[in-house]
């Protein structure tokens, strides 16, 4: 495949200062390299620039840094329409504030080609607050309600030009939800399997039943992973550390099933804060992840000391 890596030094969104390093860190480990040894070609775009602002506000005193996130968002919007016309666009987060743009922008190309984009969503978190419901005010956590064209986002958000239907998003590996957030799941009809349906049934019976409904869709997937969807024994430095999380082993198994679907287009790698890393061990393993999602198989994982 044409592979795009594209930085998106973004930390507005969260609470703690250390993602806009995760573009770098991604680099460091190695990223470039493992997908040019699966033989795809990968073009390095380097990080976007912090874009100009608009004076925008909202009601909601908790909010901070408004004005930064919608013009990421809008940023963000135009580059993924632009570089998904031709190739696989890779964004190297950076807060997973920068899905808002992201998303919305592989929607609208999905749109004009008249395929329906579905979302994988591997997150501790559902991200599903509004504007009003955030207490927060973490902005990382509204993507999902604005990208799934949720009200509550006129006036301060770039409007969209094509909302993703809640009913082609499926989260998986969930474990943290706000009572608003929880509303919102049962409102949008939003698919969500928390740890639990994990352990009961397994994620491969989970994301094969997913995969499935894309497939006879003929949709588009874009995935978006933050490493606060694996467990933090294995994957520290995030700012928004839940336990119970993914292992090890489930998320290569769900990274290999996505990439025998053959249908994923487009890919968030967010919240990787290296400040809390533990020698490059999670930026290294978001590496070993994006090579099993292109086609690394189990037999060909190199053998890693820390």
């Amino acid at each position: 495949m044409h592979c795009k890596l594209i930085g998106v030094p973004i930390q507005e969104g969260a609470s703690r200062l250390g993602c806009e390093m995760g573009p770098s860190a991604l680099r460091v480990a190695g990223l470039e390299a493992a997908l040019s040894e699966l033989g795809h070609q990968v073009n390095e775009l380097g990080n976007l620039p912090p874009p100009a602002l608009q004076p925008c506000s909202h009601p909601n005193a908790a909010i901070h840094h408004l004005p930064e996130i919608a013009a990421w968002t809008r940023l963000l919007d135009e580059v993924a329409y632009r570089e998904s016309g031709d190739g696989m666009p890779i964004f190297l987060g950076g807060d997973h504030a920068l899905s808002a743009g992201t998303v919305a922008g592989v929607a609208r190309r999905a749109a004009e080609t008249g395929r329906p984009l579905f979302v994988l969503w591997l997150d501790a978190h559902t991200d599903l607050h509004s504007l009003e419901t955030t207490e927060s005010g973490n902005l990382h956590g509204v993507p999902v309600a604005y990208f799934t064209g949720q009200a509550g986002f006129a006036g301060s958000f770039p409007p969209l030009a094509a909302p993703v239907d809640p009913g082609n998003v499926c989260m998986i590996g969930i474990r943290s939800v706000d009572p608003a957030e929880r509303e919102a799941v049962a409102r949008t009809g939003i698919t969500v399997h928390d740890m639990r349906s994990i352990d009961e049934h397994g994620v491969a019976a989970l994301l094969r039943g997913f995969l499935e409904k894309v497939a006879e869709a003929d949709g588009l997937l874009h995935v978006s992973l933050d490493v606060d969807f694996l467990d933090p024994a294995v994957a520290p430095a995030v700012g928004t550390t839940v336990p119970g999380g993914a292992s090890f082993r489930e998320a290569h198994l769900v990274m290999e099933m996505l990439h025998d679907s053959g249908l994923v287009s487009s890919l968030d790698l967010v919240e990787l804060n290296p400040f809390l890393d533990e020698r490059g061990r999670t930026a290294t393993l978001l590496v070993d992840l994006t090579a099993s999602l292109m086609g690394r198989k189990v037999l060909d994982r190199p053998t890693r000391s820390f």
